[in-house]
């Protein structure tokens, strides 16, 4: 019987998460692209002149105490009047203001070459009501920032912090250093002026409506805000690039992509204190089109985050045609996370994860919710009519998705107005402290779903329909395969799947049709 295999699965799941991701095959990156299960728009490096500019022979000095905002900028000015090519960050130590990005330019850091942006806050006026970002360039083409280098966003001078998030000792050292503390104390922040508007933390990394852009290589730490938030870019790749930020970072998202088309995140690493690889989409101009399309998220690892891989909460403007592939998730608080909520919702579709290996995630390894930042799925919710601003979750496609300890396996919280629909998990293994729960959900498929729980219920479904069960994997302990609840839960079919040993096969709670579940 498949139950008594879950012990030998359980032993399978730390084998595929302890060395995590040598069951996936390693590819390059233009395998991926023209190997997508959709087609792809134009994924291709920009190319350069080959002439180099060196910032130290426009007065950039590398003893981290020289302010080199200008120099840096005298580099990129005299790079773009002769056409193009790369401006060079040489091995040192370089403290800067803002840099701004132009045309045609391949800023390279190189290995040994640490940029530090100033700690000095009056250096990143106010724009558009949030502060400058330390790294910029808007309506470019042909533009990159590569080498092995690292960019230092001084975010510990500019970042609050929750008391809840924080060490003891981490807590009182802040305290006792300085700043200043919320009056209910749960909040610290180092100025004053942060306190009085925290809209002025920049963004560290900020490309914006450009064509034709690439990141190889570097490294982007300690962002005082997100860390790379790449916007409205057509032909985007981000490779090899690794983002480190502490755990407590109060918005230290890692790699944000917003309204991008034609992008590619590939072998890269991540530490945030937010979302790690995230897809925002907001303000789609053509209504019949996705704002963000044709993206792919391969061969990647993020070590802490909110999220391993998250879609939202901003899906407004529309998402189609998303691949992950290939990836690691340890110690998230959740894996794989699809969020928005009503006002901010938009129809996301088209979706592909598959090859997934996570470990020690805090929560669900897989959450779906409609509820982001609302008044959460236990609330009553008042009947209304689903607008262009709802959230809109349908065809997924889930496979080979390995997760050893997570709090829950599989989380789906859609609305009454706009179920989530067609989402089909297959040959999933997860072993968690809860299993599987789902609200208003309709038309879910899971085909060899193994959950290794010591929860007594296996499937809680309120006010789902249409969810088919094949070839379930399910811990002996269970003695409630399905829990049906809710007048909407109809057409559950469960086959292929023993449960004679269940106390309860089915159990019918409150408005569930007799009728709601079939078992063949």
């Amino acid at each position: 019987m498949k139950n008594n295999r879950l012990i030998f699965l359980a032993a399978l799941l730390f084998c595929y998460t302890t060395s995590l991701g040598q069951q996936a095959t390693e590819h390059d990156m233009m395998w991926y692209v023209n190997n997508a299960p959709f087609k792809m728009g134009n994924i291709s490096e920009p190319k350069f002149a080959d002439k180099t500019f060196n910032i130290k022979d426009y007065g950039a000095v590398g003893d981290g105490q020289a302010l080199n905002t200008d120099a840096i900028a005298k580099a990129i000015d005299a790079c773009s009047v002769a056409g193009g090519g790369t401006v060079l960050i040489p091995p040192g130590l370089w403290l800067t203001g803002p840099i701004v990005l132009k045309s045609n330019i391949n800023l390279h850091a190189a290995t040994g070459a640490l940029v530090i942006f100033s700690a000095d806050h009056s250096l990143f006026t106010v724009s558009g009501g949030r502060g400058k970002p330390q790294l910029y360039g808007e309506k470019l083409e042909n533009v990159a920032i590569t080498g092995g280098g690292i960019f230092d966003g001084a975010g510990d001078t500019w970042r609050p912090l929750k008391k809840s998030k924080a060490a003891p000792t981490l807590w009182n050292d802040l305290v006792k250093w300085g700043g200043v503390l919320t009056k209910d104390g749960d909040m610290w922040y180092p100025t004053k002026e942060g306190l009085a508007d925290d809209h002025l933390r920049p963004i560290m990394v900020v490309i914006n409506s450009s064509k034709n852009v690439l990141v190889d290589g570097p490294t982007f730490k300690n962002s005082p805000n997100f860390a790379f938030n790449p916007k409205s870019i057509t032909n985007l790749i981000i490779r090899n690039v690794k983002i480190e930020n502490e755990y407590y970072a109060q918005n230290g998202d890692a790699i944000d992509l917003s309204t991008c088309k034609n992008a590619i995140v590939y072998h890269c690493t991540v530490h945030a204190g937010d979302d790690g690889i995230c897809m925002k989409s907001s303000g789609a101009k053509d209504k019949n089109a996705a704002a963000l399309e044709n993206i792919i998220i391969a061969e990647n690892i993020v070590y802490h985050a909110h999220g391993g891989f998250v879609i939202g909460s901003n899906t407004d403007g529309g998402m189609n045609n998303i691949w992950v592939t290939n990836n690691n998730f340890v110690n998230t608080d959740i894996g794989i996370r699809v969020k928005s909520n009503e006002g901010r919702g938009g129809l996301v579709h088209n979706v592909y994860i598959d090859h997934i290996y996570m470990r020690d995630i805090l929560n669900e390894a897989i959450l779906f919710s409609s509820y982001y930042e609302d008044k959460g799925p236990g609330a009553v919710k008042a009947a209304v009519l689903a607008t262009d601003k709802t959230p809109n979750f349908q065809d997924f496609h889930i496979s080979n998705v390995y997760c050893n300890s997570a709090k829950i396996a599989i989380s789906i919280i859609g609305l009454p107005e706009m179920p989530i629909s067609k989402i089909d998990f297959t040959d999933v293994t997860i072993s968690a402290t809860k299993a599987f729960s789902s609200t208003e959900a309709t038309d879910i498929t899971l085909k060899n779903v193994n959950i290794i729980s010591p929860d007594k219920t296996v499937y809680t479904l309120n006010n789902s329909s249409n969810i088919n069960i094949s070839n379930a994997g399910f811990d002996s302990r269970a003695t409630t395969f399905i829990s049906a609840e809710g007048p909407k839960t109809t057409g559950v079919t469960v086959s292929g799947t023993n449960v004679s040993k269940v106390a309860n096969a089915v159990k019918l709670g409150a408005g569930a049709p007799k009728n709601a579940v079939s078992i063949k």
